[in-house]
């Protein structure tokens, strides 16, 4: 299936269907860090994600940060973890047991089960259905999710402004310096440039959208309906039940509470 075909499967999905079911699983795997929970959760959303709107090379792109973050914080308490049962390595500040193991191994998975669908939650909606299915269907107020739009979509022209940034002081001969301290200056001097540039442009877009009438109290019109059909309601319902069945065999494996 080609990448034009995924990304409008993914797109076929109401944002708040998405966001709802996103919600679910994290609210069942923060209240306990087992590996069981997060290992069932995990198994069933890589089932899932396969029909997101995502091809492999794109899902590697988007979520290589989650798993590189997975894999230090797994090891992280590895090393220093509590320790508990045997203990393999000791030395210094590290020790590595069985708890510790089994704790970083837990801490890992869940970031995964937590991290990869909220990746991908985003990377699929566009953020004008977003904003149009926080107003219709959940009827935030039409202020609030415009001004929300809006910000999202001056997202992008960051990269783009830190890119021309960049070019500009390469082609004055001022982005030549070396070393930790002058490329720290640089760092500072670039990032306070981004910043007036970004007050100056939300400053304009305010006016603008101010002067459009986005300000107003009144009951908006929305000029593209969201609909929820009966995808929405299968991705909430096997969201719901991958929550059940991780919780389920969690507190069957003796494994849910644990520390």
């Amino acid at each position: 299936m080609t990448e034009a075909a995924l990304a409008t499967r993914g797109a076929q999905l109401n944002p708040v269907a998405k966001l709802a079911a996103v919600l679910i699983l994290t609210v069942v795997l923060v209240l306990s860090i087992d590996w069981v929970s997060a290992t069932v959760a995990l198994c069933c959303e890589a089932i899932g994600l396969r029909w997101a709107g995502l091809s492999p090379r794109q899902f590697a792109r988007r979520t290589w940060p989650v798993w590189v973050g997975a894999a230090m914080a797994g090891l992280t308490t590895v090393l220093y973890g509590q320790t508990h049962g045997e203990v393999h390595l000791q030395f210094g500040p590290v020790n590595v047991s069985d708890g510790s193991i089994e704790l970083g191994a837990a801490t890992a998975l869940r970031i995964l089960a937590i991290g990869l669908p909220g990746v991908v939650l985003f990377a699929t909606t566009d953020p004008t259905d977003l904003a149009d299915a926080l107003a219709q269907r959940l009827r935030l107020p039409a202020r609030f999710v415009l001004g929300g739009l809006a910000g999202m979509r001056l997202v992008g022209l960051f990269l783009d402004d830190w890119r021309y940034l960049s070019l500009a002081r390469r082609a004055r001969g001022i982005d030549d310096s070396r070393g930790v301290v002058a490329r720290i200056r640089r760092l500072t001097t670039q990032t306070f440039t981004l910043l007036v540039l970004a007050i100056r442009r939300g400053s304009k877009l305010a006016t603008a959208m101010e002067a459009k009438g986005f300000g107003a109290t009144t009951t908006r019109s929305w000029a593209r309906p969201s609909p929820l059909g009966r995808a929405d309601a299968v991705l909430v319902t096997a969201s719901v039940l991958t929550a059940v069945a991780a919780v389920a065999l969690s507190v069957t494996a003796g494994t849910w509470g644990t520390r």
